[in-house]
């Protein structure tokens, strides 16, 4: 079969597009054949070694932790999910990944994939929407009424937030680009605010009650936000925050999204009952991995991208 690895960490020279071994399911496995695996930035990461003192790959890794599928053997103990089952999940880190034509994936971490979209573009749905989801409802503690900012909300976590919380009856605002800005509106932002050309502090006249911040950025980029946040608020970052705020009355955390098929059978209930809808911006051939990975790092990517096995 074919698979996307890297043998070394490095730059994107790394990236193999190489024939390796189908592999086998242990105990408490399956064995997927891919329909699509979605990129993630945590995909570069890894890649360049970046996060090798807390999560070091054996090499060679296989990337992709997104994976749809079709279940096509199971291992020892395995009952559920069953062979022929159309399933999505999100793959542990940093094992063996999904950027193949066949993929090992623990029983235990796969939900039944939606029936109203495509099998690959259903791909696109657990890292981010697990992230949004876990975010908004479990550490932000979101409740109707609220009034909540979401930074970045161009990217593919920020686009399933901005939905996700409109759905729950708050009053969302949306920092996008223009190039992004027609498409958060449409997944229900009250106002979009263009960061490229307007300071958050500046935009953001009342105060909110929930912050997620998407966007990397400086100690002081986080201190805008907890400007705009209401005393006993919350910022929820999934980027390190950089530092303690004491002197503001807001909770601070970081979140570190874990797979929970729970979580994303309701996320897929969502996009089966057509309030959540997916922003798929390009699918490409798993072979065409370094170019998305090329357009990542020049900042060119907007919502989700599938990779596709086969040519």
């Amino acid at each position: 079969m074919k698979a996307v690895r890297f043998h070394d960490y490095g730059g994107i020279e790394v990236l193999r597009y190489e024939d390796v071994e189908r592999p086998a399911p242990g105990p408490g496995e399956v064995l997927v054949q891919v329909a699509g695996a979605a990129f993630n930035p945590i995909d570069t990461w890894f890649r360049a070694g970046i996060l090798d003192q807390f999560l070091p790959v054996t090499f060679p890794h296989t990337l992709g932790i997104d994976v749809a599928g079709t279940v096509i053997e199971q291992g020892e103990g395995v009952e559920a999910p069953a062979i022929g089952d159309a399933v999505i999940g999100f793959l542990p880190l940093p094992g063996t990944g999904a950027a193949a034509e066949f993929a090992v994936a623990p029983a235990a971490v796969l939900a039944p994939a939606p029936t109203n979209v495509a099998l690959a573009d259903a791909a696109a749905i657990p890292v981010a929407a697990l992230t949004a989801w876990q975010a908004l409802f479990e550490l932000g503690e979101l409740s109707s009424g609220q009034r909540v900012l979401i930074n970045g909300a161009g990217g593919g976590v920020g686009g399933f937030a901005v939905q996700l919380a409109k759905g729950a009856g708050a009053t969302v605002i949306a920092t996008a680009s223009a190039r992004s800005a027609e498409t958060v509106r449409s997944f229900g932002a009250d106002e979009v605010i263009d960061y490229t050309t307007t300071m958050i502090g500046d935009a953001v006249r009342e105060p909110v009650d929930l912050v997620v911040n998407l966007v990397p950025g400086s100690p002081e980029d986080i201190i805008a936000l907890l400007n705009v946040t209401k005393p006993g608020g919350v910022l929820i970052s999934a980027t390190s925050p950089g530092g303690e705020f004491p002197e503001y009355d807001v909770r601070v955390e970081f979140i570190n999204v874990r797979s929970d098929p729970a979580d994303l059978t309701q996320i897929v209930k969502q996009v089966e009952a057509g309030t959540l809808h997916l922003d798929i911006s390009d699918r490409r051939p798993l072979a065409e991995t370094s170019i998305v990975h090329e357009q990542s790092e020049a900042g060119a990517i907007r919502g989700r991208v599938v990779l596709v096995p086969g040519e």
